[in-house]
């Protein structure tokens, strides 16, 4: 094996390993952040009149006194 000049030890000693391995999952979160929406869409289309009606009623009863 022959020598690497000083600096060039240095430069591989001080590189992060994980730099060009660990780059994340891009695809997996696109993928967890696409389920997310579409769950708070479905709970959304599914308790918003409910909610709304909620909402209403407490604020009759407010403006009501």
């Amino acid at each position: 094996m022959s020598q690497l000049p000083p600096s060039s030890r240095v430069a591989r000693a001080t590189r992060n390993p994980l730099d060009r391995s660990e780059r994340g999952d891009v695809p997996g979160w696109v993928l967890i952040t696409l389920m997310t929406a579409g769950l708070v869409v479905l709970i959304w289309a599914l308790a918003g009149p409910a909610l709304s009606g909620v909402f209403e009623q407490a604020i009759a009863r407010v403006t009501g006194f």
